[in-house]
């Protein structure tokens, strides 16, 4: 997916700030949607976990982000 076409979604996040870290040597993209998350929930579907605040989305965590080359 290219840049741009993840601009609509981005926007759609529960948050007006995002925090984004990623971490090249393993291929995780990290993006949080408050500081601190204090999650104390998580649910994993396929190469996205989904950190939950009770019921608050508060995080992503995204294995293998840049795909395979």
């Amino acid at each position: 997916m290219d840049i741009k076409e993840a601009i609509p979604y981005i926007l759609k996040m529960p948050s007006n700030k995002i925090w984004v870290d990623y971490d090249d040597e393993a291929d995780v993209l990290y993006i949080s949607f408050r500081k601190p998350q204090q999650a104390n929930d998580s649910i994993m579907e396929e190469d996205i976990i989904y950190h939950y605040h009770d019921k608050e989305l508060v995080g992503l965590t995204i294995l293998h982000a840049k795909g395979k080359s």
